[in-house]
């Protein structure tokens, strides 16, 4: 049974999202602060985080940046914050998905399931995969999931690193924002193509020496992104 935690300070909304989850066989826990949601997220032992960003002690946004840093797990944001810049914010920070309150329960367990079931398929993966990718400095492990830049290794969220490795393995080729989308999030992926664009100014502040001119994915205007190898 996979286990499921809930971050949310506003017992009845928590209780609401722990009954559907319930319903669909999982097992869920509920704390109401961050720092016991911190505590939990990283000891717990749970397979998908479900985040609310106005919280007691820790907000949400740097618990989603603390778990980020040590696990590689499904993070979901709920939230009545809706303006673009908190979505932004949530996805640069390791955020898988962002859903606005209100919200329809069912849906809620529908993304749960939907980006369980995606982890697990790359899991799967890169299990299977083990062949090294390089380019100059740059060296990605699908095996182990690893990625070193100049011989020191970089952590990069799950999204960030399925983007570089697809890069990596289809160099000078220009994909769009919505190609990039379609390929890593999903056809039937909710959200934005702009998040192509944070999770990518990411990447590039952690393996680019200059990330306002990058060496390794360039910006193609009007077309997309390239992922230049030599």
């Amino acid at each position: 049974m996979k286990k499921i935690l809930i971050v949310e300070d506003d017992r009845e909304i928590a209780e609401l999202e722990r009954d559907y989850l319930e319903a669909s066989d999982f097992e869920v826990t509920i704390e109401e602060d961050g720092i016991k949601g911190q505590d939990a997220a990283l000891n717990g032992g749970f397979d998908l985080v479900i985040l609310d960003l106005m919280l007691p002690h820790i907000d949400g946004f740097n618990l989603c940046r603390r778990i980020r840093t040590k696990l590689d797990i499904p993070v979901i944001i709920v939230s009545a914050r809706q303006t673009d810049i908190d979505k932004i914010r949530g996805f640069g920070l390791g955020a898988d998905d962002y859903m606005t309150k209100p919200f329809s329960p069912g849906e809620l367990v529908a993304r749960a399931k939907a980006h369980l079931a995606r982890y697990e398929q790359l899991k799967g993966h890169s299990r299977h995969d083990t062949k090294q990718l390089t380019c100059g400095d740059l060296v990605l492990e699908p095996g182990s999931r690893r990625v070193y830049c100049r011989q020191q290794e970089v952590h990069l969220t799950n999204r960030e690193f399925e983007l570089l490795q697809f890069f990596m393995e289809n160099p000078g080729i220009v994909f769009s924002r919505e190609h990039l989308f379609e390929r890593i999030w999903g056809v039937d992926a909710l959200g934005d193509s702009a998040t192509v664009a944070v999770h990518i100014n990411r990447i590039r502040e952690k393996i680019e020496q200059d990330p306002a001119r990058p060496c390794y994915i360039e910006t193609v205007r009007g077309a997309g992104y390239r992922f230049h190898k030599d």
